[in-house]
């Protein structure tokens, strides 16, 4: 299901400002939805059954209303969506993905290391964001959105990514890891 959902979007070109294609954060929030359907979060990522799952935006949003209205009445894990839209880094951990903004590129480290340990998904788009600790990395290539993922952030985070959307990705470790071989 999910490459049906998420292969055609692979193909499509970010198209900005045409008619007839979904800007480039139309894709995202499409993604940002589908990561959270083909995630096996750990219990007592929520607070509690009744509480919604958090899509949280750290930093200034360049999505406009294209998240609000993608997202709209969707559910994940019988849970309402929310989507947040943060000013303070100390609210991202009660959140269940956090995007963090482009804008918060200075602060980044900063960022990662407050969301240690947290059972969040870490999503952006700066450049070497994946390597850097974030769990996924929104990127840009030949005109086309494409993602990377750190096997090591998601683990630090005790999300069990399926094996489809690992096969979507580009695999990347924390900078600074090596495995022998």
């Amino acid at each position: 299901m999910f490459l049906v959902v998420l292969a055609p979007l692979l193909r499509l070109p970010c198209a900005r400002g045409q008619a007839n294609s979904p800007s480039e954060y139309q894709l995202k929030a499409v993604f940002l939805f589908n990561f959270a359907k083909f995630i096996d979060w750990p219990p007592g990522s929520l607070t509690s059954p009744q509480s919604p799952f958090a899509i949280c935006i750290l930093g200034q949003d360049p999505f406009g209303n294209a998240l609000d209205d993608i997202l709209q009445g969707k559910m994940i894990r019988d849970q309402p969506l929310a989507v947040q839209r943060l000013k303070d880094q100390a609210e991202a951990r009660r959140c269940q993905i956090v995007f963090v903004s482009s804008s918060e590129s200075a602060r980044l480290a900063e960022i990662l290391k407050s969301l240690r340990g947290a059972n969040t998904l870490i999503v952006g788009e700066t450049n070497g964001f994946a390597a850097s600790g974030g769990t996924i990395e929104f990127t840009l290539e030949d005109n086309r959105l494409r993602f990377t993922i750190n096997t090591d952030a998601a683990d630090r985070a005790g999300l069990k990514f399926s094996a489809k959307l690992l096969s979507l990705a580009k695999i990347v470790h924390d900078e600074g890891h090596s495995k022998g071989g």
